[in-house]
């Protein structure tokens, strides 16, 4: 055999031993949300947690020794664009995907995952969802390949619901949601929780409007005002909350609002324009001023180095989750540690005890109704700059937010 033969086998074993164990130095995380468009305050805010997160569990050492990468995939919150950069994430060797808004995309990837795990034995993507809400994704669509961490919008009306019931000063409810399963999903359940929980509530407006397409709100606050209501329920989120209490502010509207995300960007300064001192509430997983240390330490870091609130706890516990399970099979091979995650059980980031239900691969979690407005001595934490921040009025223990499931699970090789 020739001298140069020779080497050139050197070389491509050399490139073969060296090869493999470069393609896996870190485990990727595609995170696939608006980062463009309409949505991009939220999925640009989203991305920088992950990132942070990832940052801080890479200071730890990783997992396996491997790193974990944050790889952005801009979906312009459209769920076929959302499959075609699943598909860019899959040619790029990424195995786990995380996604949150929306719902349609959601329900989208997850058929996407489903069908593609079966057609690729031995090749399974994971799809981790932190914020889709849509009850349906956790029953009828539920499937093995899809985890979710955000509590569904049926555990959060519920909560809301319980909250009102003893208030007599709640006589007349208007409704404004988004036009599409998640908005029709609060919609529905606000409706029916309500004529179960409070009969003698009357609901003066039941409102569904395009998704994030509406710059001006005016006209619907204008049908809020006249239809005389005391309370607004919304499951509004993005510009979708932030511009309709503008339009709030603007027309010195005075009723108690009831959300799921009055948390998110540019929430906490159109709820400061309008005054409402702890007349808006959310549920959510907690805030910033919840009294525990280590989620304190780490909001400290976060707004150090970003300037952001962490209106994402969930992707907290995800994140800790997923390290764990790839640690317990030790194996970052989505068919080898996925099923680690089901019943398994944290400390969540707030504190308290969460776990994964086997069932469905719904989170549960210890949930949290919040009011926004001047801050106690207890309270460090402004939001946006406003001098306002979250106070906590109700909680719900993990026992508490567990609902039935209609989810049938296939599991891999049943």
């Amino acid at each position: 055999m020739g001298k140069k033969l020779l080497c050139g086998l050197a070389a491509v074993a050399v490139l073969g031993a060296f090869g493999p164990v470069q393609a896996q130095e870190t485990i990727k995380i595609a995170y696939i949300d608006p980062l463009s468009g309409s949505g991009a305050s939220i999925g640009e805010v989203g991305q920088k947690i992950f990132q942070f997160i990832a940052d801080q569990q890479n200071a730890q050492g990783g997992v396996l020794g491997k790193k974990i990468e944050i790889v952005g995939y801009d979906n312009k919150l459209n769920p076929q664009e959302s499959l075609v950069q699943v598909q860019k994430a899959i040619d790029a060797g990424i195995r786990i995907i995380t996604q949150g808004n929306g719902s349609s995309v959601a329900a989208a990837i997850t058929d996407f995952v489903a069908k593609y795990n079966e057609r690729n034995p031995g090749k399974e993507i994971l799809f981790l969802n932190y914020a889709a809400v849509d009850p349906v994704l956790t029953n009828d669509k539920c499937n093995f390949w899809h985890f979710r961490w955000d509590a569904n919008s049926d555990i959060k009306m519920e909560a809301l619901t319980n909250y009102i019931k003893p208030r007599a000063n709640i006589k007349k409810v208007y409704l404004i949601n988004q036009d599409y399963s998640f908005g029709q999903a609060v919609r529905s359940e606000a409706v029916k929780m309500l004529a179960a929980k409070r009969s003698d509530i009357q609901i003066v407006g039941d409102e569904l409007h395009p998704l994030l397409k509406i710059t001006d709100f005016a006209p619907y606050v204008a049908k809020i005002k006249a239809s005389g209501a005391d309370s607004v329920i919304t499951g509004n989120w993005g510009q979708d909350f932030a511009l309709l209490l503008k339009a709030a502010a603007d027309a010195g509207l005075q009723v108690d609002w009831y959300t799921y995300y009055a948390g998110g960007t540019g929430g906490p300064t159109a709820v400061r324009q309008t005054g409402l001192n702890h007349r808006v509430f959310q549920i959510a997983e907690g805030s910033p001023n919840i009294p525990y240390g280590p989620s304190q330490e780490f909001a400290k870091a976060l707004r150090a180095k970003y300037d952001i609130s962490l209106f994402y706890p969930r992707a907290v516990n995800e994140i800790r989750m997923l390290v764990a399970a790839i640690d317990q099979a030790k194996s970052a091979e989505p068919g080898q540690f996925a099923a680690k995650l089901e019943g398994m059980k944290i400390t969540t980031f707030k504190g308290g005890g969460g776990f994964m239900r086997a069932d469905d691969h719904q989170f549960f979690q210890p949930m949290y109704i919040e009011s926004f407005g001047e801050r106690g001595a207890d309270e460090p934490f402004d939001e946006e700059k406003t001098g306002w921040g979250w106070r906590t009025v109700a909680k719900i223990d993990t026992a508490d937010t567990i609902l039935a499931t209609t989810c049938k699970m296939k599991r891999p090789g049943s």
